[in-house]
């Protein structure tokens, strides 16, 4: 099964520093049909304004991955971490037993990013940060593992989840394939341009909601960055 979400019918917040849709159930947008996609919670598409951004606030028990396309995010907690996370690259938190957080554009232009959130395997547990560069060169058609479950097979950042984030830099005309499983749930967005999902087409930005598949075949219809995640 594979369901296009249009970008422009998601839900909407404009909050003036913050510009954002919600692909799932989110803060005060509530759809029944769109509280999850198997163990994928969240996925947000969030552009923050220059000097602004999420002041400190807590989460518990939540797989929360950050992948930042455009400007850069500064983050802040309350285990005393602090980075910068830049276009291409990617921060995980794992928010165990409760943590809090800050997450500021401090740059002078807009950062675009998504923000996902992953469902534990279990709860509970100490919490814990990190963030790496993810050069988009080297993602140049073909998938890269950027957060994964098993961190030590994939060579990505850890999540507490039997999960993987993907991204795929695909130019026009060409392909790349992920082999799955069709008891798993997926869920990509393209940016950039249009594609093609097993036969399926999408416009930038559409939520593509993918099930029951054993092999995901992507062509780019114009030139595009692929994110993916694949959970149970």
């Amino acid at each position: 099964m594979i369901d296009i979400r249009p970008f422009a019918g998601l839900a909407h917040r404009n909050h003036g520093w913050l510009d954002t849709r919600f692909h799932f159930s989110f803060a005060d947008y509530m759809d029944p049909e769109r509280m999850s996609w198997g163990q994928i919670r969240v996925w947000n598409d969030d552009t923050i304004a220059p000097q602004s951004g999420f002041p400190p606030h807590s989460h518990a028990n939540m797989e929360i991955i950050t992948f930042v396309r455009s400007g850069a995010i500064t983050h802040q907690d309350s285990m005393g971490n602090t980075g910068r996370t830049a276009a291409g690259d990617v921060q995980v938190m794992s928010a165990g037993t409760g943590v809090a957080h800050a997450e500021y554009n401090v740059e002078n232009e807009d950062t675009t990013l998504f923000q996902i959130w992953i469902l534990p395997d279990r709860a509970g547990g100490e919490p814990d940060w990190g963030m790496r560069e993810f050069p988009r060169g080297e993602r140049a058609g073909r998938w890269e593992i950027l957060a994964s479950g098993e961190p030590d097979k994939d060579g990505a950042l850890p999540i507490r989840s039997d999960a993987r984030v993907l991204a795929a830099t695909v130019p026009e005309g060409e392909t790349v394939t992920y082999e799955t499983s069709p008891r798993r749930h997926q869920y990509l967005v393209a940016t950039g341009g249009r594609v093609r999902v097993n036969g399926a087409e999408a416009n930038a930005r559409d939520g593509i909601a993918i099930t029951g598949e054993e092999a995901i075949t992507v062509e780019a219809l114009e030139d595009c960055e692929l994110v993916m995640v694949d959970a149970r």
